[in-house]
């Protein structure tokens, strides 16, 4: 089900900050049908997708589709050629498929780092100490654009502490834009989720990742 007055409040949210942000669609668990009357309601939004066999069941290239999960080295060849944007870009060795893969179809592909602000076990991302010395790691792909900062940000409610965290993730973002390396175009912070992206808007970000707030609770199993 998608939650029209909801809609209507994130667009009402996103234009009280006063500045352009990308509104990502996190599609997992939908089905197609339900994406496909999504995007005739909201066409200004671009499309996320966690699970690569999901990416590949849903795709349409009548969408703009970025990657905001986890992404396991031996699936990035499923999906370099239908993605926009990579979101989640936490070692070299991810990097360094992507690029091959992206090489191979003559394309640069735009990824976003992946930092873990929190330091939370069982989450992706680096650590934010460690975040400017691997986009720095990363200047030897030339198939790769890193275009900005991507967090999952804990889950801590509207506290003086999720404010901390965020406020640290908008200093590290501006810091990488000071960064002169080939492959860097800092350009989007991607923070914010359907429980905190109002906080997250505060801090900056300029693209947010909304599932539960457009869709509803998920369902159990794709039908």
């Amino acid at each position: 089900m998608i939650l029209v007055d909801n809609l209507k409040q994130v667009r009402s949210d996103v234009e009280q900050c006063g500045r352009y942000v990308v509104l990502v669609a996190a599609c997992k668990m939908q089905t197609k049908q339900t994406v496909d009357d999504f995007m005739a309601l909201a066409p200004d939004f671009v499309l996320g997708e966690n699970r690569v066999q999901e990416l590949l069941e849903k795709y349409d290239d009548r969408y703009e589709w970025h990657f905001i999960g986890q992404l396991q080295t031996n699936k990035v060849k499923y999906i370099i050629d239908k993605v926009a944007l990579i979101h989640s870009v936490d070692r070299l060795e991810l990097a360094k498929e992507i690029d091959r893969q992206a090489k191979k179809h003559g394309k640069i592909q735009r990824c976003l780092v992946e930092v873990n602000m929190a330091a939370e076990v069982g989450k992706g991302g680096v650590l934010p100490a460690a975040a400017i010395d691997f986009i720095k790691s990363l200047a030897q792909f030339e198939n790769i654009e890193i275009a900005g900062l991507m967090s999952v940000l804990p889950n801590l409610g509207d506290t003086p502490e999720l404010h901390a965290y965020c406020d640290g993730l908008q200093g590290l973002y501006e810091k990488t834009k000071s960064l002169s390396q080939k492959n860097v175009r800092i350009k989007y912070l991607s923070a914010g989720m359907s429980g905190d992206y109002k906080i997250a808007l505060q801090h900056g970000a300029n693209m947010i990742r909304l599932g539960r707030v457009l869709f509803g609770q998920r369902p159990m199993q794709l039908k």
